[in-house]
């Protein structure tokens, strides 16, 4: 992938690679200089993580059992 820089110096970085990376509008991204290019990735590493269990049983067993917590912390 080939981008042209603007007169403000910035760069769009492409949806496909924001949809990976779990970028959207108004998150903090990093750079930093890597030998001879700039590299980028969110601020956050826990951010590309959202979403990918959703709807997974794991997510399903998780909630029911902060659900459960929940009751027996009200049952207290």
């Amino acid at each position: 992938m080939t981008h042209r820089v603007g007169p403000k110096g910035q760069v769009v970085i492409p949806k496909e690679l924001r949809d990976e990376l779990g970028i959207e509008p108004g998150d903090e991204v990093s750079f930093w200089r890597h030998d001879d290019h700039v590299a980028v990735r969110p601020a956050s590493h826990r951010r590309p993580l959202r979403g990918r269990f959703e709807g997974s049983p794991l997510v399903d067993a998780l909630a029911a059992e902060r659900d459960a917590d929940r009751r027996r912390e009200s049952a207290r």
